[in-house]
């Protein structure tokens, strides 16, 4: 409470302490942390795994941390909404507003002391999920308790050969260019804005899939740059991770290949034995140390067998080289810090609520921007297609009309969605900590930038003008 005075100030940390009162009266702490602790002990020991250190970690980071920011999130949406709508209801806030204490500061410090919950119920989870881990690891064959503390119980970087963007965007002007001209030549015409960006998009689908594909018979190589990472990365194994696509099926369901890493006599060179790959999956293998040059040049080739057909590496996530970075803990850490800015932004979202709608409205419409937030998919895909109910041939005129229009005022505002969303979804660290992904510093400061700054700002201001502004005595009596 000292520090909280300290940090925050008196008033804001006396409404810090009101809120945490609150949540214990109501036994909502206590709940939780039941429910959450049920959860993370619990549905591993339900869950089995395919014995591999993969599967274990998929299945106790992956469904635990899920279901931990899940619980979390429809209980932090809960309190929020009720700790400011409820204390309205039942005059209490009257008895605060008549001290003095600007109602942003009471405003605020509900905001905080609901974060600052969140954040004890998160250390408890994740202290359970790390002990677990340990537990359940001493259960795994010796060579998957390798795999797990070299692979997954890390943190890994990742290093990517050159963005090939520029290259293809040229390439794509000038055969556009060449092709424009031929059809001008032919026809004497020209070609209208949206035939050209038609035309442009298929031509750089095409140039883009001859810098991703691989015909049988072929070798792709990947030239990747480590530079100043060579310097610690002398006498450390790397990984390789690494998935392609391809539009033939094998009637065993893989294709063979082969890789060779290095460069003779210029590196030692490591070639591996013969591979059968899945398609449209990620596929991991680890390569000895120091097979880079003295310039930190790694020289990866994969040598696609003449039987196969054109196997597609896609250049976003097709192919990319992982290094050790640091160490679990601090990693699992900081994705935890990246789910406590999400809990901020909900309770900023409820609270915002709350500041002008009764208990029950106020949660229906944030369980209606969380419904939203995770839809994204769904509007991903109608903002793709251009279309809201689908483009049909055999549709009248009036009804095409009426597509157009609701696709004219729809769309628009799905991209804004879309674009909102994405400032706090791309920061999901589930997928980082079940992998070995590195999450880095610089990630969970701008997770907190957005999220919490921008997003939860937004919402914290709008919430803080509105609660000011309103009349409480009116509301109270209208009730």
């Amino acid at each position: 409470m000292n520090f909280g005075r300290f940090l925050f100030g008196p008033r804001i940390a006396a409404m810090i302490w009101l809120t945490w009162k609150a949540a214990f009266r109501f036994r909502l702490f206590l709940v939780v942390a039941v429910l959450l602790l049920a959860s993370v002990v619990g549905l591993p020991l339900l869950l089995k795994d395919d014995g591999t250190a993969r599967g274990f970690t998929q299945i106790l980071l992956t469904y635990t941390l899920t279901t931990v920011a899940a619980l979390l999130g429809l209980s932090t949406l809960w309190l929020s909404c009720g700790t400011l709508a409820r204390d309205i209801e039942e005059q209490q806030m009257q008895m605060l507003v008549v001290k003095p204490v600007p109602r942003w500061q009471i405003w605020l410090g509900k905001w905080l002391g609901i974060i600052t919950l969140d954040a004890a119920l998160l250390a408890i989870s994740g202290v359970c999920i790390c002990a677990l881990l340990e537990w359940r690891a001493t259960r795994l064959p010796p060579e998957e308790q390798a795999v797990l503390r070299s692979q997954i119980l890390v943190a890994r970087a990742s290093v990517k050969e050159k963005d090939w963007n520029a290259d293809i965007d040229k390439v794509t002007e000038q055969v556009l260019a060449e092709r424009e001209k031929q059809a001008q030549t032919a026809s004497q015409t020209t070609l209208t804005d949206a035939d050209r960006a038609e035309a442009r998009k298929l031509i750089r689908d095409q140039v883009k899939a001859q810098y991703e594909g691989i015909p049988g018979g072929a070798v792709r190589v990947w030239e990747i740059n480590l530079g100043l990472r060579r310097l610690f990365l002398r006498g450390r194994p790397l990984q390789v991770r690494f998935k392609f696509n391809s539009s033939v099926k094998s009637p065993s369901g893989t294709f063979p290949g082969l890789w060779q890493v290095g460069v003779p006599e210029k590196t030692r060179v490591w070639r591996s034995d013969a591979m059968s790959l899945a398609p449209d999956s990620f596929h991991e293998f680890e390569i000895p140390a120091d097979l880079f040059d003295d310039n930190g040049l790694l020289t990866v080739a994969f040598f696609n067998p003449p039987d196969n057909p054109t196997l597609l590496f896609p250049l976003e996530d097709g192919f990319e080289v992982l290094y050790p970075e640091g160490g679990f803990a601090l990693n699992f850490t900081r994705g935890l810090g990246i789910i406590l800015c999400w809990m901020a932004l909900l309770s900023a979202v409820g609270l915002a609520c709350a500041s002008f709608l009764s208990f029950p409205v106020a949660a229906f419409c944030s369980l209606a921007v969380l419904t939203v937030a995770l839809s994204s998919g769904t509007l991903s895909n109608v903002v793709s297609e251009g279309s809201v109910l689908g483009t049909n041939s055999d549709s009248s005129e009036a009804a095409k009309t009426a597509e157009s229009a609701l696709d004219t005022v729809v769309l628009p505002a799905f991209r804004g969605a879309l674009a909102v969303i994405n400032l706090a979804e791309k920061f999901s660290p589930i997928d980082s900590l079940s992998t070995g992904r590195s999450i880095t510093w610089a990630t969970l400061g701008l997770a907190f930038a957005q999220i919490v700054l921008l997003l939860g700002g937004v919402a914290a201001g709008f919430g803080m003008i509105v609660f000011t502004r309103r009349e409480l005595a009116a509301a109270q009596s209208a009730q």
